[in-house]
């Protein structure tokens, strides 16, 4: 299976348990790893016979910016949710979700959610 990675994507957005998290938002981080079939693109070289990543990004964005979370499990969820649904050559897809600014009274890179969803799990 082939891939299409989206690494280190920021979107600031307005998720989290706490109050003052979804009043101020913060910086999310994302690696997007979406796995299809995408031999008749390398045969063909053209953009309809693959996944627009260009199109993928603002779709993740989209997600993260027009809804509010408690959990980065559930945002994780939306943006795999998101994939699957707007790109039908996609496979599965892996969502790698980074909140490096967590409140955690503790030093730390940050925390993160790493989920696969394929369209065999649905």
């Amino acid at each position: 299976m082939d891939r299409i990675a989206i690494k280190d994507l920021r979107i600031y957005a307005y998720h989290g348990v706490r109050d003052f998290e979804k009043e101020r938002g913060q910086l999310f981080i994302l690696d997007v790893d979406i796995f299809a079939d995408l031999s008749e693109a390398c045969r063909t070289d053209n953009l309809e016979a693959t996944i627009n990543y260009s199109q993928a990004a603002q779709s993740i964005k989209r997600v993260m910016t027009e809804n509010r979370y408690d959990l980065i499990e559930t945002a994780a969820q939306a943006v795999a949710d998101c994939i699957l649904a707007e790109f039908s050559l996609a496979k599965s897809v892996r969502v790698c979700l980074k909140k490096p600014n967590a409140p955690i009274a503790a030093d730390f890179g940050y925390v993160a959610v790493d989920i696969t969803r394929s369209r065999e799990s649905e």
